[in-house]
């Protein structure tokens, strides 16, 4: 039996740079913000594809990774007090007679909120798979297409298929950790940073690892274990590669997932919005960041922070018709010291 819903004034839908800063800005506002994410752990696509890659497009940070952006996020939201749902996705978005959403989770949580803000990024987290019939079963036993644990793969016969950055790095990470790597990718050309192209190259030449130009077409088993891959070159000849574990980056589909059924605008798989409000074709929805497209929009995590900004904006107004949202600023409103409790400069 599920317990009932818990009632907000809003839910994000997505734990990564621009959910989080959404938290922050609604907190200014004093909406207090529930999030949910697929995600066992916050951060979006800077935790789970680039947590040590430098970020240098943030104003004042000259460089940051993925992690310490994410870090320093959940520490400017420290004061708002959020309440954060992972490991799960929303299921279900129902409208209610009285205007408010009914939101409900994998993981059997129900919400019901005046507001939504969907920050999903690419729609949940799907990576793309390597289609062979049967591999599945093999996958996070042998198949994996994310790295959680590095060390399992320390002493293995590893091939790693993929040509960007994720490849390369894991590539480069397990070079003289594993006892072998073989890098496929169909064609010599790679979409990585020229510094790991080079340094990929480099261990070829000096047969610390394999580069092979080609695709998996087929794989052997033995004691219904993963023991071999068919892997097929441009010119149509094959040959056996005996393996231990299989790494497969072929990067993130994006796959709206169940928002689709939610009735709102979608445009090539990413949801219309307004740059006044940023609010979907459902009022009280609104969707910042990668997963929304609008004229002139950029994927960049700086446009989704000018994103939640208004956003916010707009939904302090949805709830609150009647009442006038002034601007205030964090350097000086003392009204705003009180949220994010710092004292007040004596001496202004």
């Amino acid at each position: 039996m599920s317990h009932s819903p818990t009632q907000t004034d809003a839910v994000i839908i997505g734990a990564g740079p621009v959910g989080l800063f959404q938290v922050f800005e609604l907190g200014l506002l004093e909406i207090n913000a529930h999030v949910i994410d697929s995600l066992p752990e916050v951060g979006g696509q800077c935790i789970e594809l680039y947590p040590d890659k430098p970020i240098y497009d943030i104003p004042a940070i000259p460089v940051c990774t993925g992690r310490e952006l994410t870090n320093n996020l959940l520490l400017q939201i420290k004061p708002m007090g959020a309440q954060f749902h992972l490991d799960q996705e929303v299921t279900e978005l129902k409208q209610q007679a009285d205007g408010r959403f009914l939101i409900s989770t994998s993981k059997d949580e129900h919400f019901l909120s005046k507001t939504i803000f969907i920050a999903a990024g690419v729609g949940a987290f799907q990576p793309r798979i390597l289609n062979l019939d049967g591999l599945s079963a093999f996958d996070d036993q042998q198949v994996f297409y994310r790295v959680k644990h590095p060390e399992q793969f320390a002493d293995k016969n590893l091939v790693i298929c993929g040509g960007g950055d994720a490849a390369l790095d894991w590539v480069l990470h397990f070079a003289d950790r594993a006892a072998n790597v073989t890098l496929i990718h169909r064609r010599d050309e790679f979409k990585a940073a020229p510094l790991a192209i080079k340094k990929m190259r480099e261990l070829c030449t000096s047969n610390k690892m394999r580069l092979l130009i080609g695709q998996i077409t087929g794989f052997e088993t033995h004691d219904n274990r993963l023991s071999e891959i068919v892997v097929t070159d441009i010119d149509g000849k094959t040959k056996l590669l005996p393996l231990d574990d299989l790494l497969i980056f072929f990067g993130l589909s994006p796959k709206l997932g169940p928002i689709a059924d939610w009735g709102l605008e979608i445009d090539r798989k990413q949801i219309a919005v307004d740059t006044q409000k940023f609010e979907t074709s459902t009022p009280g929805i609104y969707a910042v960041g990668d997963i929304n497209v609008y004229p002139g929009k950029k994927k960049l995590i700086l446009s989704g922070f000018h994103e939640a900004a208004l956003a916010a904006f707009a939904a302090a107004e949805y709830l609150n018709p009647e009442k006038q949202i002034q601007l205030q600023y964090t350097t000086t409103s003392p009204k705003l010291h009180k949220v994010l409790g710092v004292k007040p400069n004596i001496s202004e």
